[in-house]
C-alpha cells in the first residue's frame, strides 16, 4: 500500500483538527462512507488543510493505495508538479499495465525526459485516467489534493479529465481549495461528478475560544477572546495569530483599547518576518519563488547558510518542518505572497535571476530569467520560446501559451519571428489547451496593429478555430479574411477549407463543402502549401465518396501521390481515412481491412489518440460489414470506452456499438446507445450523424422485432439524406432495413419503391452488396404478395452473392429469410418448386423471368417443400458471425413448428376479402390456430405488432377476438 507519511498520523492525537467541524465532518463521512468524494471550500486560513488532515488519516486506512499533492502558488506555473506528488510513488508499480504510449507519456511528464512524442495530449490524460483504474484494480484509491486553487494547470486538468471518467471505479478524491472572493464551481471541474461540496464557515467565538486554550494561549479574558473572534472575523488561522501575539506581549491591551496587532494576515505575518536577519529573510525570498524549494536548490542559487536561515524561520512558525524530507515549505501559503509581495523589485529580481541558472528543470530556468529580466532582450525571447515548444512537446499547451506571451513581451521590435508571431503561436496553443477566450483574445489584440496579410490571416484563423462547431456564429469574419488573404494563394487556400467546414456543418451542403475543399486544393497547390492541399483534398475526396460522386476514385489517388506530410498521411481526415472510406464502400473489405489496421497501428505508436479513436471504430464497422459480429463488438465497446475517456467522437463511436450490440450482443443496449447517439447529433445540430445514429436505431428495432417503429426510425433517415444530398446507399446501408420494415407492417408499396429509387444510385455506382440487399428486401415484397416461389429463387440467389462478396452477417440474414419462406405456407394456386420459374426480378435482381408465374389463389397448394437452406443453415451463418441477437430469434422461429396447412382458398379469401396483406397474413394463421408469439416468429414482426394490426382486423371485420375470426372461417367453410 503507498501511504504517505504525514497521512499515518492518528486524528485522535490532533483534536484541534476537527473543533467546530463535528456537523461537517460527519457529512464527509457519510459521504467518503458511501463511496463518494468530497470538495472542502473556503477562504485562507478557515481551517480546510486541517479537516483534510483529519479525514485523510482516518479514511487512509480504509483505502489501499492514498495519493497525496498539496501545491503551492509559486509552483503553479510548472506542469505536472501535482502529477508527480501524485504519480510518482507508485510509477513503477503501474507503468508495466499502461500501453506504451501512455506509458511513454506518464513517465516523460513526471521526470521531464525522454523524446518529445507526436500527441495531441489525449495520451497522457488517458494514461493518469489509466494508471487510477490499474491501482484500483488491487483496491481501494484514496487523492488527497490540498490547496487546488494552486495546482498547476497541466495536473488541473489531467485530474478533472480522470475524475469526470472514472464511473464506478473504486477512486475517491478528498480535496480541499481556497474560495475567498470566487464560487468553488470550477473546482468541481478535478473532481468526479459525485462530489460532495462542503464549506467551512468561521468560527464562533466558543469556538475561537476552545482552539486558543487547546494551543496553550490559556489566560485570556472573555473580551480579548471576544476581540480575537470579531478582529479575526472568526478565521481559525487568523484567530491563532492575535492569540500568539498577544501572549508574546508583555503588556495586555487595556478594556476598550483595539488589539495591539494589525488587522489582517499579512501585517501579523510581515510583523514576524521583521524578526528575521537580513540574509534569512532573502533566504526565504527565494524560497518563495521556487516552484518546489529545496535546501540543494538554496545553496545552488547561492544561499550558502540555508540550513541556519530556515531552521530560524521555522522556530518563528514561518516554515512547516519536516525532518525527514527535503523540501522547504511555508507554514502557510499567504506567507510566502506577503514576503515576495513585500519586497523590493530589485531583490525579488534578484531572487528570479539566481534560480534562473540554479533551478534544474529548463522551462522553470526560462521563466525565472523572463521575471529577472526588464525590457526586451532577444536572448531571453529566444530562451523562452524554446521552453515554450518544451512544454508543448511534453503536452502542456496552457504552459506553452503562457511562455509563450512572456517571449513576446520580451521580444524587441524588428525581431524575425516578430512579437506578434509569438503571440500568435501562444493562441495556436490556448486553442489546443482549450483556452479559447484567451486565444480569441490574444488574436483579435494582433489584428488590432498587424498589417502584414499572413499575420492577419493567422489570427483571423485562430477567432475561427476559437468557435468550434459553433462556425455560424463567426460568419462575419469569412468576408474579412478573404479580403485580408487578398490574391495570395497560400492563404487563400486556408480560408477556403475553412469554409468547406462551414459548408458542411453549418449548411449541410455536401455538394458546396465538396467545391469549396476542390477551390481549397488548388488555391494550397498553387501557394506551395502542400499539408493544407493534402488535407482539403482528402476532405473532397471524402465529400465525393459520401455523395456518390463518380470523381471520388480519381480524388483519393491525388490525395495519395507523394509528397506526402506524415502528420496528414494517418490523420483521421487525411488520405489515408479517405482511401480507408472508398474500399469500404466499395466492398473490397480485405484492402479496407488492411488499410485501417495499418493507420491504427501508426496512431497508436504516435499516441494520436483522437485518430486512434475514429480508427478503432472504422475497424469495428469492417469487421461487422464481415460478419465478424464477436471481434467488431469488442472493437466498438473499446472504441466507446476510449470516446468517453477522450471526449471525442463520443456520438459516432456510440452509434456504431450500437449496430454491433444489436447484431452480436444486447438488443436492450443497442437501442440505449442508439438513442444516446440520436441525442448527442440533435444536440450538435449535426445532421450527418444523426441520419447514422438513427439508421442505427431503426436496425436495432428490426432485430428486437418492432417493425413499426423501425419504420419510423428510417423513414426520418430516408428524409435527411435526401435533404443533405446524401445519394450513395453505401453510406448508411440503411435502405434495405427500411424495405424489409415495411414489409412486415404491410406497407408493400413504399418498400418497393425504396427498393427501385436504391436500386438506381446502387447500379450507378457499382455498389454489389448493396443491390443482393435490396434483392432481398424486393423478394420479402414478392412473397407478401403472393409471388412465393419467384421470391424463393431471387433470395437463393442473393445469398449466393452475399457469401463472394464476404458479407456474412448478411448471407446469414438471407438464409434465415429464405428458411422462414420455405417453412411459411404458399399462397393457394401458386406454382411448387420445380414448376415454373420465377416471377421477374427488376433491375439488379437474379434468375431469369418466368412466363407463367399463376396468380395467387388459382389453384390448392399444400406447404412448400424444405429445401437445402434451413432454420439449421441460418443458425449455423449466425454462430459463425457470433451474431447471437439474430441466432436467438432463428431458435424462436424454429422452435414454432411448421405451418398448419390453410382453409381452401375460396373460403378464406372471402372471409379475408377487404384486408391489407400483413392483415390478411395475421388472420389467416390465426385461422390455422398459431398464437401470437408463433405468428410473430413467422412473419419477423414483433407481438406489439401482431396485436395492433390483429386490432385493425378486428375493426374491418365487424368483430372482436381471435375467436371470432375462426368461427368466421369456420362459418365459410361450413357454406
Amino acid at each position: 500500500m503507498t501511504v504517505r507519511r504525514d497521512f499515518q498520523e492518528s486524528a485522535r492525537c490532533r483534536p484541534d483538527l476537527v473543533i467546530g467541524r463535528d456537523e461537517l465532518f460527519g457529512a464527509a463521512r457519510e459521504q467518503l462512507g458511501s463511496g463518494g468524494s468530497v470538495l472542502l471550500h473556503g477562504p485562507a486560513g478557515i481551517g480546510k488543510s486541517t479537516v483534510l488532515r483529519a479525514i485523510a488519516a482516518e479514511y487512509g486506512r480504509t483505502a489501499r493505495t492514498v495519493l497525496r499533492c498539496s501545491a503551492t502558488e509559486s509552483e503553479s506555473h510548472l506542469p505536472f508538479l501535482a502529477l508527480a506528488d501524485l504519480f510518482g510513488l507508485v510509477l513503477d508499480e503501474v507503468a508495466d499495465r499502461l500501453p506504451a504510449a501512455q506509458r511513454d507519456a506518464l513517465e516523460s511528464a513526471l521526470t521531464g525526459r525522454g523524446e518529445p512524442t507526436l500527441r495531441d495530449g489525449l495520451a497522457l490524460r488517458l494514461a493518469v485516467l489509466s494508471a487510477l483504474r490499474a491501482l484500483a484494480a488491487d483496491g481501494p484509491v484514496l487523492l488527497v489534493a490540498d490547496d487546488l486553487q494552486w495546482l498547476d494547470a497541466a495536473s488541473a486538468e489531467l485530474l478533472g479529465f480522470a475524475a469526470r471518467r472514472l464511473g464506478d471505479t473504486p477512486v475517491q478524491m478528498l480535496c480541499a481549495v481556497r474560495t475567498e472572493g470566487q464560487e468553488y464551481d470550477r473546482f468541481l471541474n478535478s473532481s468526479p461528478p459525485d462530489t460532495l461540496a462542503v464549506r467551512l464557515g468561521p468560527f464562533t467565538r466558543t469556538q475561537v475560544s476552545a482552539l486558543l486554550d487547546h494551543r496553550g494561549y490559556t489566560g485570556l479574558s472573555r473580551t480579548t477572546v471576544r476581540d480575537i473572534h470579531r478582529t479575526s472575523g472568526g478565521n481559525p488561522l487568523f484567530a491563532l495569530e492575535l492569540g500568539r501575539a498577544l501572549s508574546e506581549n508583555p503588556t495586555p491591551p487595556r478594556p476598550g483599547e483595539p488589539l495591539p496587532v494589525p488587522t489582517s494576515l499579512r501585517a501579523l505575518v510581515l510583523k514576524r518576518l521583521d524578526m528575521l536577519s537580513e540574509e534569512a529573510r532573502r533566504t526565504l525570498l527565494v524560497a518563495s519563488v521556487g516552484a518546489r524549494p529545496t535546501q540543494a536548490l538554496l545553496h545552488a542559487a547561492g544561499r550558502d547558510n540555508a540550513e541556519a536561515e530556515c531552521a530560524q524561520a521555522a522556530a518563528l512558525g514561518l516554515l512547516a518542518t519536516d525532518p525527514e524530507g527535503p523540501a522547504v515549505r511555508f507554514a502557510h501559503p499567504l506567507i510566502s505572497a506577503a514576503l515576495y509581495a513585500e519586497a523590493p523589485a530589485q531583490e525579488r529580481r534578484a531572487a528570479h535571476a539566481a534560480l534562473s541558472t540554479a533551478a534544474s528543470d529548463p522551462i522553470e530556468r526560462a521563466r525565472h530569467l523572463a521575471l529577472a529580466t526588464t525590457g526586451t532582450d532577444p536572448k531571453v525571447a529566444a530562451r523562452l520560446a524554446e521552453a515554450a515548444a518544451l512544454a508543448r512537446d511534453r503536452g502542456a499547451p496552457s504552459v506553452a501559451a503562457s511562455l509563450g506571451l512572456l517571449a513576446a513581451r520580451h521580444t524587441p521590435a524588428g525581431s524575425v519571428p516578430g512579437a506578434d508571431d509569438r503571440r500568435l503561436q501562444a493562441a495556436e496553443d490556448a486553442i489546443t489547451a482549450g483556452e479559447v477566450d484567451l486565444a480569441r483574445d490574444i488574436a483579435r489584440e494582433v489584428l488590432t496593429r498587424a498589417a502584414a496579410p499572413t499575420q492577419r490571416v493567422r489570427a483571423w484563423m485562430v477567432v475561427i478555430e476559437s468557435a468550434g462547431q459553433a462556425l455560424g456564429d463567426v460568419d462575419a469574419v469569412f468576408p474579412q479574411v478573404l479580403a485580408d488573404a487578398g490574391d495570395d494563394p497560400r492563404l487563400l487556400a486556408q480560408v477556403h477549407y475553412q469554409l468547406a467546414w462551414r459548408g458542411l456543418v453549418v449548411e449541410g451542403d455536401f455538394a458546396e463543402a465538396r467545391e469549396e475543399a476542390a477551390h481549397a486544393a488548388e488555391l494550397a497547390a498553387r501557394g506551395a502549401d502542400r499539408r493544407t492541399e493534402l488535407m482539403a483534398l482528402a476532405f473532397q475526396a471524402s465529400t465525393e465518396t459520401l455523395m456518390g460522386h463518380p470523381n471520388a476514385p480519381a480524388t483519393i489517388k491525388r490525395a495519395l501521390k507523394e509528397p506526402q506530410d506524415p502528420y496528414v498521411a494517418c490523420h483521421h481526415n487525411g488520405a489515408g481515412a479517405a482511401r480507408f472510406r472508398w474500399l469500404l464502400m466499395s466492398d473490397q473489405l480485405p484492402e479496407a481491412r488492411t488499410v485501417i489496421t495499418s493507420l491504427l497501428r501508426e496512431v497508436q505508436r504516435r499516441g494520436m489518440v483522437e485518430s486512434e479513436v475514429h480508427f478503432q471504430r472504422f475497424l469495428a464497422d469492417t469487421e461487422l460489414r464481415s460478419g465478424h459480429c464477436g471481434r467488431a463488438l469488442d472493437l466498438a465497446r473499446e472504441s466507446l470506452r476510449l470516446a468517453r475517456d477522450s471526449g471525442i467522437g463520443l456520438g459516432a463511436s456510440a452509434m456504431l456499438t450500437s449496430l454491433a450490440e444489436a447484431s452480436g450482443g444486447e438488443v436492450d443496449k443497442a437501442l440505449a446507445l442508439a438513442r444516446e447517439a440520436a441525442e448527442h447529433a440533435e444536440e450538435d445540430g449535426d445532421q450527418m450523424y444523426l441520419s447514422r445514429a438513427l439508421a442505427a436505431l431503426g436496425y436495432a428495432h428490426l432485430v428486437a422485432g418492432d417493425a413499426q417503429a423501425a419504420v419510423v426510425a428510417l423513414r426520418r433517415v430516408r428524409e435527411l439524406e435526401q435533404g443533405l444530398g446524401i445519394h450513395d446507399p453505401a453510406r448508411g446501408r440503411w435502405q434495405g432495413d427500411l424495405a424489409e420494415a415495411l414489409v412486415a407492417v404491410g406497407e408493400t408499396g413504399e418498400a418497393q419503391d425504396v427498393v427501385d429509387v436504391t436500386r438506381e444510385h446502387a447500379l450507378r455506382l457499382g455498389r454489389e452488396s448493396v443491390l443482393a440487399v435490396l434483392d432481398r428486401a424486393e423478394s420479402l415484397v414478392r412473397a407478401a404478395r403472393g409471388d412465393h416461389d419467384a421470391a424463393v429463387a431471387q433470395l437463393t440467389s442473393v445469398q449466393d452473392r452475399l457469401a463472394k462478396l464476404g458479407y456474412g452477417l448478411e448471407e446469414a440474414r438471407t438464409a434465415f429469410a429464405l428458411a422462414r419462406l420455405r417453412t411459411r405456407p404458399r399462397p393457394l394456386g401458386a406454382p411448387r418448386e420445380g414448376g415454373a420459374g420465377p416471377a421477374p426480378a427488376g433491375p439488379g435482381a437474379a434468375g431469369p423471368a418466368p412466363a407463367d408465374a399463376a396468380p395467387a389463389g388459382s389453384a390448392s397448394a399444400g406447404p412448400a417443400a424444405v429445401g437445402p437452406t434451413s432454420f439449421d443453415e441460418a443458425a449455423r451463418l449466425f454462430r459463425r458471425c457470433r451474431a447471437l441477437p439474430w441466432l436467438r430469434q432463428v431458435e424462436a422461429a424454429a422452435a414454432a413448428g411448421p405451418a398448419l396447412p390453410p382453409p381452401p382458398a375460396g373460403e378464406r379469401e372471402s372471409a379475408l376479402e377487404g384486408l391489407a396483406s400483413m392483415e390478411r397474413q395475421v388472420a389467416a394463421l390465426v385461422m390455422e390456430g398459431a398464437t401470437n408469439r408463433e405468428i410473430a416468429a413467422r412473419l419477423f414482426i414483433s407481438v406489439k405488432t401482431v396485436e395492433a394490426t390483429l386490432t385493425r382486423v378486428y375493426r374491418k371485420l365487424g368483430i372482436r377476438s381471435r375467436v371470432d375470426i375462426v368461427r368466421l372461417a369456420a362459418g365459410h367453410h361450413a357454406k
